[in-house]
């Protein structure tokens, strides 16, 4: 049987989101022992935004990120990054859509230790065969502030250093979305901050769409959009976040 194409880089929905969900439900386990852990979640994400997805432990909102990801298949429902069905895709052609396509930064910085920072953002693109747009890697590494850490290895680095270096690994592939699992869950306060600005500018000055998960107010008010989740459903919303609004917002959904 014939596999179905992926479509070209950067499509997005008619709508103009860049991942979305329809009735994504997904459990775990079957009879008295299943866990539902996403019950019927529609919701899309727009192309170069910020949204940050929040909710309680066991709210699924890591569970959603994973799916509309690939990296995790819905029991029922459909996944789309821009126009492009996961359900439809063979195993190989969703771990080329989330190496061409995707990109992810997690807790871990995930850094190969002896190569240096350079080879480091480009070793996914050398892995794959790819020609590297330099033009594209300067604006990303000037961006980051990294122009002068290059030639460092990983142990050379502080740790805002290499989560930075981490950030450009996801950016230089100019994903369509940028998927973040609380990136700054292992990091200080001051080096969060500098992570949450060089995600902001991501979208603000490369036009990047970045999700992000979050458990933190403060992390959540550089994105655009808030999107609670209790119990495996989408219970509210909130654009335009402060700290305050989103603690508001938290309060009111815990009462």
């Amino acid at each position: 049987m014939t596999q179905p194409a992926l479509l070209s880089r950067n499509d997005e929905n008619a709508d103009g989101t860049a991942a979305r969900v329809v009735a994504a439900r997904k459990s775990y386990g079957s009879g008295d022992s299943e866990v539902v852990a996403l019950d019927g979640v529609s919701v899309g994400f727009h192309a170069g935004a910020f949204t940050a997805i929040m909710g309680p432990s066991g709210s699924g909102k890591s569970t959603l990120m994973h799916c509309m990801a690939g990296l995790d298949t819905l029991t029922s429902g459909q996944a789309f990054v821009g126009e492009t069905d996961l359900a439809t895709l063979s195993d190989r052609q969703r771990t080329l859509l989330r190496r061409d396509r995707l990109g992810f930064v997690f807790q871990a910085f995930n850094l190969v230790p002896t190569l240096t920072a350079e080879e480091n953002i480009t070793l996914p693109g050398d892995l794959a065969g790819g020609r590297l747009d330099r033009e594209w890697f300067d604006t990303v590494v000037t961006t980051l502030k990294l122009g002068d850490r290059l030639d460092h290895r990983p142990s050379q680095l502080s740790g805002g250093q290499q989560q930075r270096v981490a950030v450009a690994r996801a950016l230089v592939s100019r994903p369509d979305v940028v998927f973040g699992d609380e990136p700054t869950g292992a990091l200080d306060s001051r080096t969060s901050t500098e992570l949450l600005r060089f995600l902001r500018s991501a979208v603000d000055d490369l036009a990047q769409t970045v999700v992000m998960v979050t458990h933190d107010p403060v992390a959540a008010s550089y994105a655009d959009r808030v999107v609670f989740l209790a119990d495996g459903t989408i219970v509210d919303e909130l654009l335009d976040p402060t700290r305050d609004t989103v603690l508001e917002t938290m309060k009111r959904l815990g009462d």
